[in-house]
């Protein structure tokens, strides 16, 4: 496999772990025997660090003006998403990277923006377990599958909530390259992955 573009959408207020836990899943899989299979990297709207919730502030390594063109995107969620959705110029940024990439993902309530730029229309979706409402007000037309970790449409992948993302991450490198794969992802992070979310 050719080494592919991660980009992870960031924004004030995004939870912690639904973009972190990506991020080193796939970084750490791509350092497995030095194949550098994924190149991760953050973008955000402007070229302005953002504020995480609970105040961690990170430096986005690209603004929309000039992040490469991704091969994955991935959108996180957290309570900066009830002002995201408003944000026209941050949605379409997502409708129009999602026309290029070949697998849109989404943790937590990540899937809510997703929905919000019309990107779950007549699919099966899931988000964190009190945000099943609100997806359903902006994506009526997507089927919420609210117990499932994962649910996979082929080339849209959504997660459940916060810790959901890593196995998401990780369900993605076995898609990707193979259970194996990301069983030594897993092993290398220390985290107890179940087989059934590979």
């Amino acid at each position: 496999m050719n080494s592919k573009n991660i980009a992870i959408l960031v924004f004030d207020d995004v939870e912690i772990l639904d973009f972190a836990g990506p991020y080193e899943s796939f970084a750490a899989a791509g350092r497995i025997d030095n194949s550098n299979l994924f190149n991760v990297y953050t973008v955000s709207e402007k070229p302005k660090p953002i504020m995480a919730r609970d105040g961690l502030s990170i430096n986005p390594r690209y603004s929309f003006s000039d992040a490469p063109h991704a091969d994955i995107l991935l959108v996180p969620g957290g309570p900066g998403t009830e002002k995201v959705i408003f944000n026209d110029t941050l949605i379409n940024w997502v409708k129009s990277t999602a026309r290029e990439v070949e697998l849109l993902l989404s943790v937590c309530d990540g899937a809510i923006v997703l929905g919000k730029a019309g990107l779950l229309e007549n699919l099966s979706a899931t988000t964190h377990h009190l945000d099943v409402e609100r997806l359903r007000e902006v994506a009526p037309n997507t089927l919420i599958k609210k117990t499932e970790r994962i649910v996979d449409n082929g080339r849209v992948i959504t997660g459940g909530g916060v810790s959901a993302g890593i196995d998401l991450s990780l369900y993605v490198v076995s898609k990707l390259l193979g259970k194996e794969w990301a069983v030594k992802t897993a092993r290398m992070m220390e985290y107890d992955l179940k087989p059934e979310w590979i």
